[in-house]
């Protein structure tokens, strides 16, 4: 009888911890997505109906409607979160796609950035990992240790060094002044590593046995047994460089130049309509990406820890 007490209380005990932890992950889930879905929904209202349910967070230039502001009352001095828009419009991702080029140019110019980065990423990342995994030499512990450091330290240290010798090689202004650092990243080697390690190495004295050299046994035998994490590296480096903003900032002083990340930026409050529109066609790429390659990019994370 005590016996049966205890695993009911077992049972009992296991259930309940299901079922907090999945109320907990469905509220992440929630609050993760929310922004995505109300983002969407206000692309599709007019302009004066999102002012009219963002009225205490956006500020009017015109002063007669600030004073209003200022009279309104209590039950006006929240935001109101209407999912169905009272009107439907399109008239947002018009004006980006068709009236404003621009919008189509910096778009190519965020792709323009972010593809070289990430091929280099993955290639770079490829290699450094196999030799820090795969090859005995001295001083390969210390320098993957100096990796580690690297990996730990905020990107914004190494951006004064970076403009100094981009200046120095005549490369501000340039795309490859953003280009070439970005390659190099000490996440994508700690990532390619941890996979690469638990490579039988049977197979690849097996291989030397053969004739093969580092380059083909990297080819035939290394990479189809990670291509998880190439895939998760990839989509990694992807978003990162996707939504980056300092580094435009700072390396292309012409407007024409920069990507879409530093265009939303300047979207005005009176094109408030036109800031959502084009919030929702830069999510696209990484949403896309990120439904392609969502098994991959799961098995990636989780086995990079695992392996290790």
């Amino acid at each position: 009888m005590k016996s049966g007490g205890i695993m009911l209380r077992g049972k009992f005990g296991s259930k309940l911890y299901k079922g907090v932890l999945t109320a907990f992950l469905a509220l992440l889930v929630v609050v993760f997505v929310f922004p995505i879905v109300m983002t969407t929904i206000h692309s599709f209202k007019t302009p004066s109906e999102i002012k009219s349910e963002m009225k205490p967070i956006i500020k009017s230039s015109d002063e007669e409607e600030q004073n209003n502001q200022q009279s309104i009352g209590e039950e006006n001095k929240y935001v109101q979160l209407k999912l169905i828009p009272s009107k439907a419009t399109l008239n947002a991702y018009y004006d980006i796609l068709l009236a404003q080029p621009q919008f189509l140019m910096l778009f190519w110019n965020s792709m323009r950035l972010t593809a070289p980065i990430v091929a280099g990423q993955v290639i770079l990342s490829v290699l450094a990992a196999y030799a820090f995994s795969q090859l005995r030499f001295r001083l390969r512990e210390p320098l993957f240790f100096a990796y580690i450091v690297v990996m730990l330290m905020p990107f914004q240290v190494t951006l004064v060094p970076n403009y100094i010798m981009a200046n120095s090689l005549g490369l501000l202004n340039s795309e490859w002044s953003i280009i070439l650092p970005g390659m190099f990243n000490a996440f994508g080697v700690f990532l390619m590593r941890q996979f690469m390690q638990v490579v039988p190495y049977s197979y690849i004295e097996a291989a030397r046995m053969d004739g093969a050299g580092h380059l083909r046994i990297l080819l035939t035998i290394v990479l189809p047994m990670c291509r998880s994490g190439i895939a998760a590296l990839a989509v990694l480096a992807f978003i990162d460089n996707w939504n980056m903003v300092e580094q435009p900032l700072i390396f292309l002083k012409d407007a024409i130049k920069q990507p879409l990340s530093v265009y939303l930026a300047y979207i005005s409050e009176d094109d408030i309509g036109l800031a959502f529109a084009a919030s929702v066609i830069y999510m696209l790429p990484a949403i896309l990406l990120m439904l392609h390659a969502e098994k991959e990019l799961v098995e990636g994370v989780q086995l990079s820890g695992v392996k290790g």
